[in-house]
């Protein structure tokens, strides 16, 4: 759920063999172990499962499950390994519909900054401040398996990378790598792959359906479904500024800065953006939105700077406007067959609700209309009779039943 205001395009090399490091023989990982500090060099390829330990969902209700925290091997935008976290969860009733047992590759919507906020911690009872607990038991209850990262950056120092689409949409192909090797572990290389995500999340899974055929290429993807997407950043960007859901325009920047912290950032802040940026580095979901509520970016700067004045400063990296553009949906997408940068074989569901009201339903759109213009099979849903979170909510059965056809192999025909 969020606003952004860069991205990043370039290409990392899909893992070798050569590259992969040995997995842990047992899920024996301390918490601390799990969220501790990167070392210099990350070594192992994406996915690979770098610690594990077994826990509960305590706000998961009504299905039978094993799961296991993670701590895995992803790449950030820049194209260096990094590592990230989140966590698996395997219902224990039999998968009797055919093949391996598929697996939801998810990630979640805003969670917010601070280290307590990761959704893996949130999930397991550490502390509650999150809301997708029911989506996630509604795919166990139909028999699929979840790999949902916390994204990138929920370790010790380190900031959550908020809204950088690229790496969230590793972290999210990585995750899904990773549920095959956990110790003792029941999932299959062979099981088929759906993608999920709403909001912040929605971003996720489309970057990770853009990027599945050349990042992961022996990934079985079967579908993806993305909700509430802000597939434009600046469009985004300048709806959220000096309103209601400034916050999750703040956590942008902040994640973003994360993300190229040799961008200009700290040396344009002012004391108040200085005290802001500190303060959103603590804060979960529901606490930003507090803290920003009306904020305007203008305010944080010491040369009072528009949105559009901070598009144009350049950096290491380019503008930020060059970063943001190039982290737009849908831009030099295709099918299998075409010459387009990202292909796309398998079929798309997006949707909305009728009463949005945090992101511009303008780029929800036209995110949509990118898809279909590429020749992919998009199916579009935007009757939901609620706004920008109980959408999230009110869309769970039908991105369950969209997965469910995609993993029988049912044929989707889309919309367009």
């Amino acid at each position: 759920m969020a606003s952004a205001v860069l991205g990043a395009a370039l290409t990392i090399p899909v893992a070798t063999a050569q590259q992969a490091s040995a997995a842990p023989s047992l899920c024996t990982a301390s918490e601390g172990d799990i969220y501790a500090a990167a070392p210099a060099q990350v070594d192992g390829a994406p996915g690979d499962l770098l610690a594990c330990r077994e826990v509960k969902l305590p706000g998961v209700s009504g299905v039978f499950l094993k799961a296991w925290k993670v701590r895995y091997v992803s790449t950030n935008v820049k194209g260096a390994k990094t590592v990230a976290t989140g966590f698996v969860a395997v219902p224990q009733t039999a998968w009797t519909k055919g093949g391996s047992r598929p697996v939801v590759a998810f990630h979640p919507g805003t969670a917010g900054l601070g280290p307590q906020c990761a959704f893996s911690k949130q999930m397991t009872g550490a502390y509650v401040d999150h809301y997708e607990a029911p989506n996630i038991a509604e795919f166990l209850k139909a028999g699929f398996a979840v790999a949902a990262t916390d994204g990138q950056g929920y370790i010790d120092g380190r900031v959550h990378t908020y809204m950088v689409g690229r790496e969230a949409g590793q972290a999210v192909l990585d995750i899904a790598r990773t549920s095959r090797q956990i110790p003792g572990g029941s999932l299959r290389p062979d099981g088929k792959v759906g993608i999920a995500g709403y909001s912040e999340g929605g971003q996720a899974a489309l970057w990770a359906a853009q990027l599945a055929a050349s990042y992961a290429p022996e990934l079985d993807v079967a579908g993806a479904a993305a909700g509430g997407v802000p597939g434009d950043l600046k469009v985004t960007a300048a709806g959220l500024n000096g309103g209601l859901f400034a916050g999750f325009a703040a956590d942008a920047l902040i994640g973003h800065n994360a993300a190229y912290p040799d961008m200009p950032f700290d040396e344009l802040l002012n004391d108040v953006g200085r005290k802001a940026v500190a303060d959103a580095k603590k804060l979960c979901l529901y606490g930003t939105l507090g803290r920003f509520l009306g904020a305007r970016v203008e305010n944080f700067t010491k040369d009072k700077l528009t949105l559009d004045q901070i598009w144009q400063l350049r950096g290491p990296d380019g503008t930020w406007g060059e970063l943001a553009d190039r982290s737009r949906l849908g831009v030099d997408i295709g099918t299998p067959a075409s010459n387009a940068r990202y292909k796309i074989g398998f079929p798309v569901f997006q949707y909305r609700g009728l009463l949005e009201e945090i992101i511009p339903t303008e780029t929800e759109d036209a995110t949509r209309a990118a898809y279909c213009a590429a020749g992919i099979t998009t199916t579009w849903k935007a009757t939901y009779v609620g706004e920008h979170l109980t959408t999230d909510w009110l869309a769970a059965g039908d991105v369950t039943r969209f997965l469910a056809d995609r993993f029988e192999g049912k044929p989707a025909t889309g919309n367009c």
